[in-house]
């Protein structure tokens, strides 16, 4: 299902004020792009993969993809290639991540890419490709796992899409990148909003808020509980370190773009991400990388070990330098580097497997992490997406061992996790490949939203240290989210 012929792919650059002059938006316009981004982001599977301005994990480029051909779904244990203009559904026998590589990427193997003036395109990521996310539950396919938990979602495990136009922001440069496989004009799909050209929708939503308060899928006495058994777990030998998660869910109306913006511009996190689905909606602002792959060079950030943020910097600092001095963080995080270690090294070049970071400090808006990195050489005979299936979900949000620790999830998390904990990620033409953990994560669909926050158990945790880490993870978004137009 490959193309032959060559797949044209015109790309314009522009300043922003010659974009919003042809768009016809005002000058003075805050965040152009995330602006023209709205402006499509009802559109069925509009994506929007948003460095938040933070600088953090080498964040200068962000991207937004529409309108796909076609699209990966999977949910429970069927696979389908949706083609998204007919809406015609065909049943696959792959697995997701094997169903987009031989469905959607394989008809990109012979891009030419046409710029329309003297410059070079070689520095930008994606520019057509695939893109979307996969659920945690997603690796259901991959492992045996029990099937406790309840899954009462409307939205799929996997959703992956075939995208034949972007537009890419260089932060760096200001400059913004349309690329297409037709050359469409940019006015076919933007325009100032009181234009007739504007193609998302003439109805403005109606403004976000919420209609009940958040409330647990467990109670405090429960959630220690549940690290109570974990706790048992661990003494027989059964695991070294298990992730366990809360889920908080409350009723709402109106525009989840609106409360999107308002969350990635209180935490300006690196890996933030708005995903519309037609049967919902995901709103990330998640600080953790999980693979890229560029020039071959496989990296991830695993984060593991936490502590709150403070308005007084000498409390923030006293705060920051317990963790970085914490050998029960510092425990944790190692066995997850050791864990991805392993789970990158199935498809990297022998002995090319290395930690050049180790318990680096990062901070965020509500929290203090623990973050390290990991770095390989890719096999020549392995592609990025199978590196991605088999190191997948993350281990920084299962625990270790992996597949033991993903059973006891599902026996004591009431509800299963969908986008919680899974990734949202792209794989240009060329093979680069960049990739999300969805911690900080919200779904949105059947008018809920569901919002998680889970920590590591090992051994010497405290169960009230644990339950609180939980609920400063989300200090900075259901308070947030609570708020917006009340």
């Amino acid at each position: 299902m490959s193309h032959a012929y060559p797949l044209h792919v015109y790309v314009s650059r522009y300043t922003k004020e010659a974009l919003l002059n042809i768009v016809g938006l005002h000058h003075n316009t805050h965040e152009p792009f995330n602006t023209l981004f709205e402006q499509v982001a009802s559109l069925p599977y509009s994506l929007l993969l948003d460095t938040s301005g933070s600088l953090k994990s080498d964040g200068r480029y962000n991207i937004m993809a529409f309108s796909p051909v076609s699209v990966i779904e999977a949910k429970g244990d069927e696979v389908t290639l949706v083609d998204v203009s007919t809406s015609k559904r065909e049943a696959l026998l792959q697995r997701p991540f094997e169903a987009v590589e031989q469905h959607l990427h394989s008809q990109l193997n012979n891009v030419v890419i046409n710029a329309d003036a003297d410059f070079d395109t070689s520095h930008l990521p994606f520019i057509v490709g695939v893109a979307g996310m996969a659920g945690y539950d997603t690796g259901r396919f991959y492992e045996a796992l029990p099937s406790v938990a309840k899954d009462d979602y409307a939205t799929p495990d996997f959703t992956v899409g075939l995208y034949l136009r972007s537009l890419i922001e260089d932060t760096q440069t200001g400059h913004i990148y349309y690329c297409s496989v037709d050359n469409a004009p940019l006015t076919s799909f933007f325009a100032a909003p009181d234009s007739s050209k504007k193609v998302a929708t003439d109805t403005v939503p109606s403004d976000f808020k919420l209609t009940t308060p958040f409330t647990s899928n467990l109670s405090k006495h429960e959630y220690k509980k549940s690290l109570a058994t974990i706790e048992g777990y661990l003494r027989a030998g059964d695991c070294y370190q298990v992730n366990m998660a809360q889920r908080f869910t409350a009723s709402y109306e109106g525009n989840i773009w609106q409360a999107y913006c308002e969350l990635r511009n209180q935490n300006q996190a690196p890996f933030s991400a708005y995903f519309n689905l037609p049967d919902g909606c995901i709103a990330s602002i998640s600080p953790e990388r999980f693979l890229r792959v560029k020039d071959g060079i496989v990296e991830t950030k695993p984060i593991k070990g936490t502590r709150p943020r403070f308005k007084n910097p000498l409390k923030d600092k006293a705060s920051a330098d317990s963790l970085l001095s914490a050998e029960k963080d510092r425990s944790e995080n190692l066995m997850i580097v050791d864990l991805l270690r392993n789970d990158i090294s199935k498809h990297c070049k022998p002995h090319s497997v290395k930690v050049p970071a180790l318990f680096a400090l990062e901070s965020y808006e509500a929290v203090h992490h623990l973050v390290s990195t990991v770095t390989g050489e890719l096999n020549e005979t392995a592609s990025p997406l199978e590196l991605l299936a088999a190191a997948f979900p993350g281990g920084s949000i299962t625990g270790a061992p992996k597949i033991r620790a993903m059973e006891v999830i599902d026996e004591l998390e009431p509800h299963r996790r969908n986008i919680y904990c899974g990734s949202v990620f792209y794989m240009g033409y060329r093979e680069d490949m960049d990739s999300s953990i969805c911690i900080r994560t919200v779904l949105a669909e059947n008018n809920r939203l569901h919002c998680w926050a889970g920590g590591g158990i090992v051994l010497d945790s405290v169960p009230t240290e644990e339950y609180q880490e939980t609920l400063d993870k989300v200090s900075k978004i259901l308070p947030v989210l609570e708020s917006i137009n009340q």
